[in-house]
């Protein structure tokens, strides 16, 4: 049976670890032929050849996308590589750091928007002539820290606010050509940034999230990457402008529920990608907390 992306050329930003990881996994499973882009240091070459080692195709592009060369460079990878792009997932972006709003640091909130904003307009930008020849399709990372404001990540869900209306725009003004585009608003993903011994947050944040969660758990990239296919295939052609959380009911809870989910609930799928890199987002990384 042929896959829901079959034979479609898909790019995936921040590609080599965590979520994105998932996303090329899932895709190229799914038939896709896939771009993987990450930074230099990213694992992306390993990401490459393990979906070669399952029978998947990809290729790898090294480069930072927020740099205008490097994301025009990053579509013409597919071009060069498969003569057309079906598919730009805007994943690359960046949770440096956690602290109260006062005492952000400047230079973190200056990377936030380098990397979550400007990556995402210029694939976007270079994306959408070639996009539009193909009437395909864009799907952005939102989140739900873009959706209701979460306390010392303020930055963060700043970007991610962003995200949401100008993938919403972008959808408005290339319905003319039969493109789509949506945003993904995962919640709490089971990553390196969601971690306190591996990523910004500290202990009573972490514990305070997944309480927060009414299924009283963190995501898995995996099913998030599931969300992300659905919508870059031609089942969800109806579908253009959605924010579509995928959050474990965070954004709609009164409070600290997750304590009361049932333990059925609180189980995360084991899932069927042979993923690597889950935990992998921020080796070779600078994130700290503000005291």
């Amino acid at each position: 049976m042929a896959g829901r992306l079959e034979d479609k050329v898909a790019i995936v930003t921040g590609g080599g670890a965590g979520i994105g990881e998932a996303i090329c996994h899932k895709f190229a499973r799914e038939g896709a032929r896939v771009v993987v882009n990450g930074l230099p240091d990213d694992p992306v070459e390993d990401v490459v050849k393990q979906i070669r080692k399952q029978g998947g195709k990809a290729v790898a592009y090294l480069g930072d996308v927020s740099v205008e060369s490097n994301a025009e460079a990053c579509v013409h990878t597919a071009l060069d590589e498969w003569g057309r792009l079906d598919v730009l997932v805007n994943n690359a972006g960046v949770f440096p750091a956690t602290g109260v709003t006062e005492d952000f640091l400047v230079e973190d909130f200056d990377l936030l928007l380098r990397m979550n904003c400007r990556s995402a307009f210029l694939m976007t930008k270079f994306a959408l002539p070639h996009l539009q020849k193909t009437q395909g399709n864009i799907v952005g990372a939102g989140s739900e820290a873009g959706l209701i404001g979460i306390a010392e990540v303020t930055p963060y869900g700043g970007t991610k606010g962003w995200m949401h209306s100008f993938i919403r725009g972008v959808a408005v003004e290339q319905a003319k050509h039969n493109v789509r585009a949506n945003c993904v608003c995962p919640g709490p993903i089971d990553t390196a940034w969601t971690h306190k011994d591996t990523g910004p947050m500290n202990t009573r944040m972490e514990k305070m999230m997944i309480s927060a969660t009414p299924l009283g758990r963190r995501g898995t990239p995996e099913e998030i990457a599931n969300v992300y296919a659905f919508l870059a295939s031609d089942e969800a052609s109806y579908i253009t402008g959605a924010l579509v959380s995928a959050d474990g009911g965070i954004s709609i809870a009164k409070g600290p529920v997750g304590t009361e989910a049932g333990k059925d609930a609180k189980k995360q799928p084991e899932g069927e990608l042979d993923l690597d890199q889950s935990m992998a987002g921020l080796e070779n990384k600078d994130y700290h907390r503000v005291s």
